[in-house]
This record gives structure tokens, C-alpha cells and sequence, in this order.
């Protein structure tokens, strides 16, 4: 395939739309909308009394609560690691000893270059950071036994927690 055009037409605080009009190698065009993402992290912190540390959040876009793990948007030029250390101090109060990476994955490549990189935070120690001033957070501890019941159950739904349990799972 060939991109023959590119526009940007909307340039936002945490992604960019473009158009590009494509020729397919039967000489086909078509245009395809793109959300150009800097990337984010997912973290799934354990304490050490094997308690999970998620967390309570109001999503607009569907207006519902819901709990996931703590997450964030890379800040430009920011490592992985970097921004799931600084995520975790924003989202609980709390940073890592370690943070060990399970994986990647993209989370819509159909229509958006949104890398996610997952971490596994271990030795969990007071480290609080301000929060973003849009978020209203709740911290929701879970026993890591009973995280996949919440799973089954519906009450863990975003993509990036799920991806990143499955992930976390694989690796036991």
C-alpha cells in the first residue's frame, strides 16, 4: 500500500486525527482516519499482601465507573518505565521497587498507533504524586486470588486491564 495524501485535521491534548488517502496495490483509494498516540502504559501493582491495587473512575465517554488498573499517557520523550513509575504515584500514591514489563500491545490498530506497554509493580512503598487535575480516583484494593472472579463477573471491562491480566496470567 502507498500513502498518497496525509492531513492532519485536529490536533488534541493527548492524540492528533489525520486522513491519509491510500492506494491499495490493485490501484483502489481509500481513506482511513488516524488517532496518532504518543503510547501509554497499564500497570498491575501487587502489595505484599498479595492485594491488587486498582482503581475507581468515571469514564465520560460512556458514562459508567469503572474499575481498572492504574494507566496514563507517556508524557513526549518519556520512557516506558519512566511513565509507569510516575503513573503509579499519581493514580495510588504508591511506587515500585520493581516494575518488571509483561508485554505490548496496540489497542486499536485499525484506526490509532496507541502502543500500550503493561508493567507488573512489586514492593509497593509510599510515593504519592499530585493527581491529574481531571481525574477523581478511588483506590479499590482486590486479593490477586480473586481478580479473575472480578474479571468473570463484568466488573473489570477496559481493554487495557484485561489485555494486561492476560498477559500477567501467561506469565504464572
Amino acid at each position: 500500500m502507498e500513502t498518497i495524501q496525509s492531513e492532519t485535521v485536529f490536533r488534541g491534548r493527548v492524540f492528533n486525527v489525520r486522513v491519509d488517502k491510500m492506494r491499495l496495490p490493485n490501484g483502489k483509494i481509500f481513506q482511513i482516519d488516524v488517532v496518532e498516540h504518543r503510547g501509554a502504559v497499564t500497570i498491575l501493582p501487587i502489595d505484599e499482601n498479595d492485594d491488587a491495587w486498582l482503581i475507581r473512575q468515571y469514564r465520560h465517554p460512556i458514562e459508567q465507573d469503572l474499575i481498572e488498573l492504574p494507566a496514563g499517557v507517556m508524557n513526549v520523550g518519556e520512557d516506558p518505565l519512566e511513565s509507569a513509575q510516575r503513573e503509579l504515584r499519581e493514580e495510588i500514591g504508591m511506587a515500585a521497587e520493581n516494575l518488571t514489563l509483561l508485554g505490548d500491545f496496540f489497542l486499536a490498530p485499525g484506526y490509532s498507533t496507541e502502543q500500550m506497554y503493561v508493567f507488573l509493580a512489586t514492593g509497593l512503598y509510599p510515593a504519592p504524586l499530585r493527581p491529574d487535575e481531571d481525574e477523581n480516583i478511588e483506590i479499590v484494593r482486590i486479593p490477586v486470588e480473586d481478580i479473575m472472579k472480578y474479571v468473570k463477573a463484568g466488573k473489570i471491562r477496559d481493554s487495557k486491564s484485561l489485555a494486561t491480566l492476560s498477559l500477567w496470567r501467561l506469565g504464572d
